[in-house]
This record gives structure tokens, C-alpha cells and sequence, in this order.
């Protein structure tokens, strides 16, 4: 199969215009993949039940240049994703299931309130789980996204051996852009390795059982390194003389070495415990600081970004009923929660900028309305859902 992005064909099937020449590349991208398909004892009549009709999906290439825990300010990315809305939602979901969470808490030794962190930010406690189907998003990635092309082909395969394993029924196999699935948005691959049943119906469900999906990702906690009883870490207050280039998550040294340079906990209480730690600090000395432990490795392993981590770990410190954040982020331009983007949407509207729906998910449509606003009140236009366009919105 040719490795290679068709860049005459882009903009005729992001405008919804195939033409036969690109219709005829992707044909051909799906056949070599066929083949391959059957060599990793796939069978046809599987892949052909899987693929058949299938269009490409170039809007996904978009979204794979701008994942939002690489290019949102920290602060931004945790309001949105640990609201006050979330902490109760996900309050209701741990009562709704409790034994479904204390169980898989008993089997694998994850703290429950972690796992319901997982579940919250992935997929808002099942109410976003995604409505991409699995095989045309793969597809896409695969044919139309070169530089990863072999890590994509990987996770179609594994998404055929689902469907061919009988698992879950292919009609309800949709999810991210990407490929993650279910309510805790595993990759395929890591669905063939770590999924397991916790409902106990013999099968392995994540995207209609609850019990499946809190087990599972235990289980990939589990196996990702997670110390039943150690915290992930918490919130710490740095000596004015920090040296900055001390800190890191792999930067782990033993607690009292940081109790001698005058770290302390957010509230002042010295450092205590017998284990090692590093400590991170996602907006620089004079933003929130974090000591974090082997347990804080194990959740960022889940999505490879500290600022993902993060907002599981608090996510889950808040569902146990601990304060957020006691240290201010170094911005005059406060984060909003994802209330005070709906209400920010439904401003713009009133003034007569189409946004298309309230929902608090700033998509292409509001950042434009916003860079607008921001040049009326002298800002630079970043499109960033901020306090200060909120008030004059207000205004």
C-alpha cells in the first residue's frame, strides 16, 4: 500500500465532492488492507461486514492536529474538564455504581475514585462516549495520515479481531477520531490486552456495561504500575529559592530530600510518607505545584500528557470530597468551567454571532466569534474562551 497523503484529493473530499480518482485510492487503500487483514487471521467476510460503504472521514485530520492537551493553556484544559458540574455528576455515578466500583477496587487494588477520574474526564461518565464508527475513522488515519500509518493499522486491525471475536456488536462500535472506544475510551489494542468482564456475562463490553469499563481500566492501572494504597501525590507549596530545573515527573527523589529543600503541602503540613517522588509544575514555579508518585505514572501512562493526568488525579480528589486547587494559576485572564462557556456561548448568540449550539464546547465557529470580540477589547485574537470576554460580554 502507497504511504503517502493524497494532497490533490484533500480538498475535493473535505468539501464532500469525492471525485472517481479519489474514490478509486481509497478502494485501493482498503484492498492491500484486506490482504494484510487476512495475514493477521482476519477473515474476509469479517473485514467485508466491517468496511462495507465506507466513506473516509478527512475531517479527523484536523482534529489530529490539535489535540487539546498539547495546545490549551493548563489552566483552560483543567476548568473545562474538573467543574463542579463534573464533581457532581460523576458523585451520581459513583452512587448509581458503587458496587460496580468497589468491586473492581477489591479485584485490582485501584483506588475508585481514580478509576471514576478515568471515567469522567473520557467520557463524562458515559454521556460522551463518541459517534465516530471505529473502522471508517481507522480507515481514514490509515490511508490519509502517513507519519502514523503503521500505529493506525495496528489499531484497525485490532478493531476487525473485536468485530470478528463477536465482543461487541459492530452497530455500537463508534467513538473518538482517533479510535478510542467505550466509557473509558480504550484504543482497540489495549481492549485486546487489558479488557476483561466484570459483569460477569462471559463477554467484555465496554461500551454497554459500566462494570466492564470500571474494571478494565483498573485492570490497565493495575498493570501500568498503580501501588494499591500510595497516593498519586498532591498539591505542594515550593520554597522561594526553588530550582526549577529540579523538577519533573521522573525527577524522583525521597520525600524527605524535598522536605529538606522546604517543600511543603499546599496547606503547609510538612511532607510525610516513606517513597520516592518528583515534582511537576505544568505552568512554572509560579503556578500550582505537584508532588507525584509511581501512581501518578501509572495514570499518565493512560494518555501520555501530564496535563491529562492531572485533571484525572484531581478529578478523583474532588469526588472524595478534598478542595481543588489551593494555588492560583500566573493569569489575569481567569479559566472558565464549562457553565461559563455555555453562558459565554449564549451571549455571542444574543449579539448575533452564529455559534451553532450552546453546549460549552468551543468549537471553530465560537473561537471566531470570540477572536472578534477580542479585537473589540483590545486583546490579541486567540479564539481563547477567557474571563475577560466573558465580562464584556457581560458588559
Amino acid at each position: 500500500m502507497k504511504r503517502i497523503l493524497f494532497p490533490a484529493i484533500l480538498g475535493a473530499l473535505s468539501l464532500g465532492a469525492t471525485s472517481a480518482s479519489a474514490q478509486a485510492d481509497f478502494r485501493s487503500c482498503l484492498s492491500s488492507l484486506r490482504g494484510q487483514a487476512a495475514a493477521k487471521g482476519i477473515s474476509g467476510q469479517a473485514f467485508d461486514v466491517a468496511t462495507r460503504g465506507i466513506e473516509p472521514d478527512l475531517s479527523i485530520l484536523d482534529l489530529m492536529k490539535n489535540q487539546p492537551e498539547f495546545k490549551t493553556p493548563i489552566w483552560d484544559y483543567l476548568a473545562a474538564l474538573v467543574d463542579d458540574e463534573r464533581v457532581q455528576d460523576g458523585k451520581a455515578a459513583m452512587r448509581q455504581w458503587g458496587q460496580a466500583l468497589a468491586s473492581a477496587e477489591a479485584r485490582f487494588g485501584v483506588d475508585r475514585h481514580v478509576i471514576a477520574g478515568v471515567w469522567g474526564v473520557e467520557s463524562n461518565f458515559g454521556k460522551d462516549i463518541g459517534g465516530r464508527p471505529l473502522v471508517q475513522s481507522l480507515t481514514t488515519l490509515v490511508c490519509y495520515a502517513p507519519r502514523r500509518n503503521e500505529y493506525f493499522k495496528g489499531e484497525l486491525m485490532a478493531t476487525l479481531k473485536i468485530v470478528q471475536d463477536g465482543d461487541i456488536n459492530p452497530a455500537y462500535l463508534r467513538g473518538s477520531w482517533a479510535g478510542a472506544f467505550g466509557h473509558t475510551q480504550f484504543m482497540p489494542s489495549t481492549f485486546q490486552r487489558l479488557a476483561v468482564d466484570g459483569d460477569g456475562d462471559g463477554r467484555r463490553d465496554i461500551m454497554a456495561s459500566v462494570p466492564d469499563a470500571v474494571h478494565s481500566t483498573a485492570n490497565f492501572l493495575k498493570k501500568a504500575g498503580w501501588v494499591k494504597g500510595l497516593p498519586w501525590g498532591y498539591e505542594v507549596r515550593l520554597p522561594q529559592n526553588f530550582n526549577p530545573k529540579l523538577a519533573g515527573r521522573k525527577s524522583k527523589r525521597p520525600l524527605s530530600s524535598w522536605a529538606a529543600m522546604g517543600v511543603t503541602r499546599a496547606d503547609g503540613r510538612p511532607l510525610s510518607g516513606n517513597y520516592r517522588a518528583g515534582i511537576i509544575i505544568p505552568a512554572g514555579v509560579n503556578g500550582p505545584a505537584f508532588l507525584v508518585t509511581r501512581n501518578f505514572d501509572a495514570v499518565y501512562s493512560y494518555n501520555a500528557a501530564e496535563s491529562y493526568g492531572l485533571a484525572i488525579a484531581l478529578l478523583g480528589d474532588r469526588l472524595k470530597g478534598l478542595p481543588g486547587i489551593q494555588t492560583a494559576w500566573p493569569t489575569d485572564d481567569p479559566p472558565l468551567s464549562r457553565a461559563q462557556r455555555r453562558e459565554l456561548q449564549a451571549l455571542l448568540l444574543s449579539r448575533g454571532y452564529d455559534i451553532g449550539e450552546v453546549d460549552g464546547k468551543i468549537g471553530s465557529k465560537t473561537r471566531e466569534a470570540i477572536k472578534d470580540v477580542e479585537r473589540r477589547i483590545g486583546l490579541e485574537p486567540r479564539g481563547r474562551p477567557g474571563g475577560k470576554v466573558l465580562e464584556a460580554l457581560r458588559g
